[in-house]
């Protein structure tokens, strides 16, 4: 069977899974168009404050639509923001207090938090200013719920932090069935302890978000899921009042907060890339469902399944060797609009401790909601593949790569 034959069986095997998808679509786009028209978007948002960035009505427009389509009370959507690690830093650093304690429950963070919290030494690190840190390991795929309840009654936690998404591990992501449970269970121990959910790549993949079902604080990267491709930058925080008000006080400054922070032009590009996002993410799940189905007919391990309940747009192949996981990203870094005629090597990465084949030939750089692939050249040499702004370009990009791979292992 040639390579776009063993596709179009992929697809037809999963058709009922991909129509899903669509339907998961229309209810987000549904809730976002609403916000919009709740919000009374018009043209004159668009318009660009500078300096101080006082009285920018579009900027705090986009952050009510961002809470209403997320369901919390309150939203920052920032380009201040550098990115989704930035921005859980600031989260943490406005929550956290010398001598409170942060607990993880989905184990060790992303790489570029251990220094955050001082898990690798820095002096700039949680761990300098006397804040402490624990966590808990998954067991099975799932929390630790006895052992999470155990803590909590033996320990004053002040934030619990949650990381759906795998990252670069070889765990499975965080359903938000499995959030909700977790929070159920923590809330009855501890009705004060926040909450803080990682919800980088999970946007609009259910029609759920995590303050829907009890999160405290939520925070995502707009270069991932809601950015829909437009976004250049920025991320955003959603939550509680409360909380939000000390977190924009440490992303500005205290007692100024939230109403600083000029949009510098950016405003149409963030309400265009939520307008799209519900469409984009599913063009992204599509791709890397019908890519599962794909490497598992070819007998590779994937994470999820292409059948699997799916938590995050992050699909995880297995490719044994670092030659084929260097070339399957050089299959679809060819295949990119941009920068296709590089050849993509691995390299070190700041805040990662291996060096990293990273594909990602994308308008925005390091965008992960379009098409990009990467991984740490280590073993069993996962490639972690995320995005695609079409699902046809994903699916030539997903021919292309089984071209070259078949060229390459000759």
């Amino acid at each position: 069977m040639d390579n776009l034959a063993l596709i179009n069986n992929a697809e037809e095997e999963v058709k009922d899974i991909l129509k899903k998808v669509d339907e998961i679509s229309f209810k987000n786009s549904q809730k976002v168009l609403k916000a919009f028209q709740e919000e009374k978007v018009m043209e004159s948002d668009f318009n660009m404050t500078t300096g101080y960035g006082y009285n920018d009505v579009g900027r705090d427009k986009i952050e009510r639509i961002f809470a209403r389509v997320l369901g919390s009370e309150k939203a920052i959507v920032r380009s201040q923001f550098i990115s989704g690690s930035h921005a859980l830093t600031v989260t943490l650093f406005g929550l956290l207090r010398p001598n409170d304690l942060l607990l993880s429950i989905t184990g060790k963070p992303y790489d570029t938090l251990e220094e955050v919290i001082g898990i690798k030494e820095n002096p700039s690190s949680l761990k300098s200013f006397g804040i402490h840190y624990d966590q808990i390991e998954l067991v099975n795929d799932d929390f630790d719920y006895e052992r999470i309840v155990s803590y909590l009654k033996e320990h004053k936690v002040k934030v619990i932090e949650i990381q759906r998404s795998k990252g670069y591990s070889t765990r499975k992501s965080i359903t938000i069935n499995q959030l909700k449970k977790v929070i159920a269970e923590i809330r009855k121990v501890d009705k004060e302890v926040i909450i803080m959910v990682d919800n980088c790549y999970c946007e609009f993949v259910t029609t759920i978000e995590p303050p829907m079902i009890g999160a405290d604080v939520t925070v995502g990267s707009l270069i991932k899921n809601l950015g829909g491709g437009i976004a250049p930058n920025g991320a955003y925080v959603a939550g509680r009042s409360d909380l939000l008000n000390l977190i924009g006080e440490r992303l500005t400054l205290p007692g100024e907060g939230l109403e600083v922070g000029p949009s510098l032009g950016i405003n149409k590009q963030f309400l265009q890339g939520l307008y799209l996002a519900p469409s984009v993410v599913a063009s992204s799940l599509k791709t890397v469902i019908v890519t599962s189905r794909v490497m598992e007919n070819l007998g590779y391990s994937v994470e999820p399944t292409s059948t699997a309940e799916r938590a995050d747009i992050v699909e995880s192949i297995t490719l044994n060797t670092a030659e084929n996981l260097i070339n399957f990203c050089r299959g679809i870094q060819y295949s990119s609009a941009i920068d296709s005629n590089s050849s993509v090597e691995a390299w070190d990465m700041p805040g990662y401790t291996d060096k990293v084949v990273m594909a990602s030939g994308s308008f925005t750089q390091g965008s992960s909601i379009e098409l990009s692939c990467d991984g740490p050249v280590r073993s069993p040499y996962i490639a972690y593949m995320q995005g695609s702004l079409t699902y046809d370009y994903g699916k030539i990009a997903l021919f292309n790569t089984l071209e070259y791979l078949k060229k390459e292992n000759k």
